[in-house]
């Protein structure tokens, strides 16, 4: 698995349904390395730390592969990787093979699989259609967050190499699909 982007957003107002909303998921691919600090992306810009950032959600990352289905369902969108509000889209990255707790390198920093992302009315208002979050909850591509356990640079091309497997936790995608249950979805 191998970084084909990293994305840092500002912190930016917009309007959705004549009500004004505050987020950072507007990410854009940036040409320097990120730094994965304990809490958040170093200059990344995160609003709601209840549910973003922190240290069971210090990054996010998305699989590159997951894009050629959402170009399929949004062709008219501009598409750039960020859209889904990750740090970090990597290729390979299979929430059905990889397990909570699982251990992995990244560059210079080591990170702990930590649950998968769940879809919220922020996703909707960047892809500026409300369906995407239910499309989202029922496509089992939700990407994954990090626990960084040493903080360091990442940097395009660089390598998520497992250390540590933990098969016996589930996977991000069979803890997706029990959140998914818990929601009534």
């Amino acid at each position: 698995m191998k970084v084909v982007s990293v994305n840092i957003g500002e912190r930016k107002k917009v309007q959705w349904k004549n009500q004004e909303y505050t987020t950072g998921i507007f990410k854009y691919p940036v040409e320097k390395p990120i730094f994965l600090d304990t809490e958040d992306v170093r200059g990344d810009h995160v609003v709601n730390r209840i549910y973003h950032g922190g240290v069971l959600q210090a990054a996010y990352a998305y699989g590159e592969q997951h894009y050629d289905y959402w170009k399929k369902l949004y062709p008219n969108h501009d598409w750039q990787y960020g859209m889904f509000g990750e740090n970090l889209t990597i290729t390979d990255l299979n929430e059905e093979e990889i397990h909570v707790g699982s251990v992995y390198q990244l560059g210079a920093a080591k990170v702990e699989i930590t649950k998968p992302r769940q879809p919220c009315l922020k996703l909707g208002i960047r892809f500026n259609d409300m369906k995407i979050i239910k499309q989202f909850w029922n496509a089992t591509k939700s990407g994954l967050y990090f626990k960084i356990l040493e903080t360091g640079h990442v940097n395009k091309n660089d390598q998520l190499i497992l250390i540590e497997n933990k098969p016996q936790n589930m996977t991000i995608a069979e803890l997706y699909a029990s959140k998914r249950v818990e929601k009534g979805l």
